[in-house]
């Protein structure tokens, strides 16, 4: 038994949300199988939620890294799938996950999750998604240690890049968010106002991921994560943040996660990223047309340069630069866009911006 699971004396409380606990499948018309029984002996149950579609070759090597968890381990293993059709579900009973089926067409980031947590019954909910694999055997004993501060209500790791990603890419995700190994702890301050702060304050205070983090599940009952179509993290770091509770970043652990997609996807989600962005804090990275030419003037070189002094083979380096060069207008791009996106302007351009908005969201994960 972990010392976590020794932490708190009394017996933990469960109020699952049962009026939205049964419904439908579309796939298989039949229903959702009800969450396992709760432990009655005051240790802290820890589950696992990952929402599922077509995972892939990819999702052995997560299951490998679930698989290879020593010490603090999972109690229960739940999956929500939108309906699979690659033996992602096969694979995932075979690895002991219970598997639960909704229509495509109903998925949405923060309903679909609060519909799989609601399926399970632990105290922390460690939430992931199908591609990002758990570095190391304590892995989880990292991820839920800074639950130790009883106002910590969500925890979030580091993210390291797979072999081949693109190098801007990679130099991305390795700085994000750039607060070191160690726990980072995040709260307001005794009479502070999160609105009174600039806004990319408000966001590096909120900041929240659910490619790989953990939920205590009595500040998930306050704050659930749905409805809503993107950004359903850091909607639930917001709410956390400005109800004076905390969050931590574990910088001492990490999963390995990235994609090999177009410069065009990467600015498609991009611009959803800062449209949210905008709605929540009011953050505005690029917001003239003249601040977007400039943006690109700028970032092209830079991010080029960056590529060149890798030293890449010759092949390589040119093809990296022309993804780059790419990229970094549609960086700028949807970082305009988006922000603009959440502006509610009146027409033509509002009307024209939502018709991007629902365009572009299509098929972001």
């Amino acid at each position: 038994m972990s010392s976590l699971r020794r932490l708190s004396a009394k017996k933990p409380r469960f109020r699952l949300q049962f009026h939205d606990l049964y419904y439908y499948s579309w796939a298989k018309n039949e229903l959702l199988a009800s969450p396992a029984e709760p432990r009655h002996d005051g240790t802290v149950r820890i589950s696992l939620v990952i929402p599922t579609l077509n995972a892939g070759p990819l999702l052995d090597d997560v299951l490998a890294g679930l698989k290879g968890l020593r010490g603090t381990t999972f109690d229960e293993l739940q999956a929500i799938d939108s309906g699979s059709t690659d033996g992602t579900v096969e694979r995932l009973r075979a690895a002991g996950f219970r598997v639960a089926s909704i229509d495509k067409r109903t998925f949405d980031h923060g309903r679909t999750r609060d519909q799989g947590i609601r399926l399970t019954t632990g105290d922390i909910v460690v939430l992931m998604v199908q591609d990002a694999t758990p570095q190391g055997s304590d892995w989880l004993a990292k991820l839920v240690a800074p639950f130790a501060d009883p106002e910590v209500a969500g925890v979030w790791c580091r993210q390291i890049p797979r072999p081949g990603c693109q190098p801007v890419l990679d130099r991305r995700i390795r700085g994000w968010p750039g607060w070191g190994d160690g726990v980072t702890v995040k709260r307001l301050p005794p009479g502070q106002r999160l609105a009174d702060l600039p806004p990319i304050e408000q966001l590096m205070l909120c900041a929240f991921d659910n490619v790989a983090s953990a939920l205590r599940r009595s500040a998930w009952e306050r704050f659930p994560l749905g409805p809503r179509r993107f950004g359903e993290d850091v909607w639930f770091g917001k709410r956390v943040i400005e109800a004076g509770l905390a969050l931590a970043h574990q910088g001492g652990t990490c999963v390995m996660h990235s994609h090999d997609r177009s410069a065009f996807a990467e600015g498609k989600r991009t611009f959803c990223d800062h449209r949210n962005l905008h709605a929540l804090f009011g953050l505005t990275g690029i917001p003239t047309r003249e601040a977007l030419d400039g943006a690109i003037r700028y970032a092209t070189p830079e991010h080029c340069d960056y590529v060149r002094s890798l030293g890449l083979p010759p092949d390589q380096e040119a093809k990296a630069l022309r993804w780059t060069e790419e990229y970094v207008k549609w960086q700028c791009w949807g970082q305009y866009l988006g922000a603009r996106a959440a502006m509610k302007l009146p027409s033509p351009e509002g009307t024209f911006l939502r018709w991007l908005g629902k365009r572009l969201e299509r098929g972001i994960g």
